[in-house]
């Protein structure tokens, strides 16, 4: 089960690939163990430069730290991979399989999120079975496109309500209440949980 909202979603930074892997790997599982430690609803794990056997190892290695904790460990795009580690769910891009194939390929309780940019993808990812989604950015990102605002964001939320939508895109502690306030369930980053995390809040 999803956790209740508002919730936190931790982005791992997705800096990892073989060659600095036994360096990436303690500092992740040490981010993660903070994350647990701060109560942080999700922790995402994306490193996607990482080939199948070492995203396996960390993603196990990372499970086992949030196996006893109320904090849910989802996978970037491999569900086979989730699935083998233990951990709680994936979350699925445009590049990924389809929602409903990823579906009916496993257990009821696994958590499939995924990622979203307009209210018909919203309601879409919603129908095919998918447990929340991500849209944004909701502010201004770099790299990111133009942000879909606050407005946007509230009147998605609204129209799919009390489906979880998740607030992703330049979320940062003078604007997180805002996210929420516009009724989304929860919000993701990278930088500011991360730093959140390793600073003790």
């Amino acid at each position: 089960m999803i956790p209740l909202p508002p919730f936190r979603l931790l982005i791992t930074p997705g800096l990892s690939d073989p060659s600095n892997f036994s360096v990436q790997k303690t500092q992740i599982l040490r981010t993660v163990d903070l994350a647990v430690a701060a109560g942080i609803e999700i922790v995402q794990i994306r490193e996607k430069q990482l080939p199948a056997r070492l995203l396996f190892e960390l993603a196990r290695d990372a499970a086992v730290l949030t196996k006893s904790s109320k904090t849910k460990l989802f996978i970037n795009e491999r569900f086979d991979i989730a699935l083998a580690a233990r951990a709680d769910g994936v979350h699925l891009t445009s590049t990924a399989l389809p929602v409903e194939r990823v579906r009916g390929s496993v257990p009821p309780d696994f958590i499939i999120g995924t990622s979203t940019h307009s209210s018909a993808e919203v309601v879409a990812a919603k129908d095919a079975g998918a447990d929340y989604v991500m849209i944004g950015p909701v502010f201004a990102t770099p790299g990111k496109g133009d942000p879909i605002g606050l407005d946007a964001l509230q009147e998605i939320c609204e129209s799919v309500s009390p489906f979880p939508v998740v607030g992703v895109g330049g979320i940062d502690a003078s604007n997180e209440s805002l996210v929420t306030g516009a009724g989304a369930a929860g919000f993701a980053a990278i930088r500011y949980l991360n730093d959140f995390v390793r600073i003790g809040q």
